[in-house]
């Protein structure tokens, strides 16, 4: 249901500008308007607001429990669709005659129907029983992801395993060893179990499930959670046979093809930019207008990746991650970093072959040792070509050390899992975010599980 909320808004504020508009004219306040007109005033209003809604993280169920928060999100979601609206009727002027009475009956509209949206969802018929099986570093994850996202509809109605002595899972009842897990399904009656840990009978487990119980794997269920996989919970078989892994023909060709569209537009479009940009570089400090590096590409494919110069060049060789470097970092490079134009020469990339527009972001060829080393299943992560934006990038941020690589690597192997249309779609929109508003990923995408994550405002080589 929570999927749906934008198109529910969205719906419902197409409608009240339809009411609004034939209920001036019913009572003579104004001229009986045509359906187009209506028609182009409604969508206008209800898409800028959901998109506003959307970009300000209201439609993020982590920041939903928060009403200080909210509320200072939501007046800048209504001040973002102002301006929004504000320039579209500047061009139509014609429509904007009813579209002050329009917005504030929308405004007084929404605050009831989010309200009664979020309590429908935290309704009995809609809120699942969950019972944890396990009580190790596992179920320590999926009981940190639910308890960062309390609108969520789960509750947690207990954890049945041996004493762990967690003080994470110490808020929930212990019912029991894990012995008695068949007696407290019974006296519990729970909608889902989540199984975090091994062992557990299959014969109970399809009993249950053929109850109509929901059974999920405790990392699985973080995975749908959370947007990333739980690496250290995953045994190789899980991904090598996992048939998301592996990539669709027709999926990569219609990747292939959007990438090269994209970026052959925008070299075009771009061009004046590219070139002010060049110049300004150039002007702002000694050194090559472009930086070009090794990187890590497609089946281990190394290709040099262009981006412009931010940095003063170094005077010898030393560490990849810009933590260590930021004292590099140019007046003109820190705001192109900033704003993701240092990356608009990867264009360039795609035409050749080396990138697409969306894929993990490739690392340092220097680095990829380390992390072949390091970081579980690494090699997946070249099984498809990198990207100039990727969905590690958006929800994540930047990382700079081997530590956060791991939690982006987690990302990235999601991403590689479902990659579809649809994420395509979202990393697209949610990197405009970041490039019309110039900061990274939001602090509750980084700082919603305790001890896990942290938000990055620092910079990368990548």
């Amino acid at each position: 249901m929570l999927a749906y909320l934008p198109l529910l808004e969205a719906v419902w504020m197409f409608l009240v500008v339809w009411v609004t508009a034939y209920g001036l004219a019913y009572h003579g306040f104004s001229a009986w308007p045509t359906p187009a007109a209506v028609a182009a005033q409604a969508m206008a209003l209800s898409v800028s607001a959901v998109i506003a809604l959307y970009y300000n993280g209201l439609y993020d169920v982590r920041v939903a429990g928060a009403a200080a928060q909210v509320w200072r999100r939501f007046l800048r979601a209504v001040l973002g669709t102002a301006v929004v609206l504000s320039a579209i009727y500047a061009c139509f002027p014609a429509g904007a005659r009813d579209l002050p009475l329009s917005g504030a009956f929308v405004l007084v509209a929404f605050v009831p129907l989010r309200t009664a949206a979020r309590r429908i969802i935290r309704s009995r018929p809609f809120v699942e029983r969950v019972l944890v099986v396990g009580g190790g570093g596992l179920a320590e994850l999926v009981v940190g992801e639910l308890r960062a996202r309390p609108s969520l509809p789960y509750t947690i109605v207990g954890v049945v395993d041996d004493a762990s002595g967690s003080t994470l899972l110490a808020p929930y009842p212990s019912l029991g060893p894990f012995e008695h897990l068949a007696k407290v399904v019974k006296e519990i009656e729970p909608d889902r179990l989540v199984i975090a840990r091994r062992g557990v009978p299959v014969a109970d487990l399809l009993r249950w499930r053929a109850a109509g119980m929901a059974i999920e794997h405790g990392a699985d269920f973080y995975e749908r959670l959370t947007g990333r996989l739980a690496l250290e919970w995953l045994s190789p078989s899980a991904l090598i046979f996992d048939r998301g892994m592996r990539a669709s023909p027709l999926g990569n060709a219609v990747r292939r093809a959007v990438s090269l569209v994209v970026a052959g537009i925008g070299i075009v479009v771009f061009a004046p930019a590219l070139a002010l940009i060049a110049l300004a570089v150039k002007l702002d400090s000694p050194g090559p207008v472009f930086f070009v590096q090794r990187r890590h590409g497609a089946r281990a494919r190394v290709f040099n990746l262009i981006k412009f110069r931010t940095m003063r060049p170094a005077a010898s060789d030393g560490s990849e991650w810009v933590r260590d470097n930021e004292q590099r970092i140019t007046r003109l490079g820190k705001w192109l970093r900033r704003f993701r134009l240092d990356e608009l020469p990867q264009f360039v990339n795609i035409l050749r072959g080396d990138m697409n527009l969306i894929g993990p972001r490739p690392h340092p060829a220097s680095n990829v040792p380390l992390f072949e080393e390091k970081i579980p299943f690494y090699a997946l992560r070249s099984a498809v070509r990198p990207g100039v934006t990727g969905w590690a990038q958006v929800k994540y941020g930047y990382a700079n050390n081997l530590e956060e690589e791991i939690e982006k690597m987690r990302y990235d192997l999601y991403y590689i899992k479902h990659a579809s249309v649809w994420l395509d779609l979202r990393i697209v929109i949610d990197t405009i975010k970041i490039v019309l508003l110039g900061r990274g990923a939001m602090a509750a995408d980084a700082d919603h599980v305790p001890g896990r994550e942290r938000q990055l405002d620092s910079l990368e080589a990548a």
